[in-house]
């Protein structure tokens, strides 16, 4: 899962950042409004962490303009203000949650998962796809009662998978979502091809119903 921190206090974004990737999240950071604006035209992201107030603009015509361009990534704003006017005008833009300032940090992951579990999965905790079941929380993945021994990579491709079953997931989404947004500096795709070919093959040595398929020379889809 790939999350955005939006926040221009950097001590604060320091400890969420160490905090989200404690729990195996990928995190980029955004300290100022160009910066926002520009990372969330360009990249896609499971949730966004959106302070209201940052240098060069305001947080909300970030949230504006990303959901102008369709943008579907959830947000979560986070910010020392606590009027009811932002509130209200921060969730009719179609912000996800509001959370404000100061706050715990395993209350803050209690509302990303919330949020991510509501869009990706209705609301459940656990995807199944036939016999395979993905559990989001406990970063584990079962076919039927064998439980699949995935490295952390391995899992975060399979769930981007499953969150997009029956989808074309190009080989560039697929490494920009699990290895992040540096990955345009990547001179090829040869340890992405690696990591997918090892995940295929232990769904299939385990005899999962849920198996990936090549589309030639673009990238993957998950079939079941």
């Amino acid at each position: 899962m790939k999350i955005l921190v939006i926040e221009d206090e950097y001590t604060l974004m320091q400890a969420i950042e160490a905090f989200l990737l404690s729990e195996k999240y990928i995190v980029e950071k955004a300290a100022d409004y160009r910066t926002a604006h520009e990372k969330v035209m360009l990249y896609d992201y499971d949730c966004i962490l959106l302070d209201i107030t940052l240098p060069g603009g305001n947080g909300l015509k970030v949230l504006e303009k990303m959901k102008k361009e369709g943008k579907t990534a959830n947000v979560i704003i986070i910010s020392a203000k606590n009027s009811l006017e932002d509130k209200i005008a921060g969730l009719d833009l179609g912000a996800d949650d509001y959370l404000t300032k100061p706050f715990h940090l395993p209350e803050l992951h209690a509302r990303i998962k919330a949020v991510l579990r509501r869009k990706q999965l209705d609301g459940k905790a656990v995807a199944t796809l036939g016999n395979l079941s993905i559990d989001f929380a406990q970063r584990q993945a079962f076919v039927e009662d064998r439980l699949l021994k995935l490295n952390r990579k391995e899992f975060d491709m399979l769930v981007f998978f499953a969150v997009n079953k029956n989808r074309l997931v190009t080989k560039e989404a697929l490494a920009e979502h699990v290895w992040g947004d540096n990955i345009d500096l990547a001179d090829n795709f040869d340890f992405v091809y690696s990591q997918v070919k090892n995940l295929r093959r232990k769904l299939k040595d385990c005899h999962s119903d849920a198996m990936l398929e090549n589309v030639y020379g673009i990238g993957y889809k998950m079939r079941v």
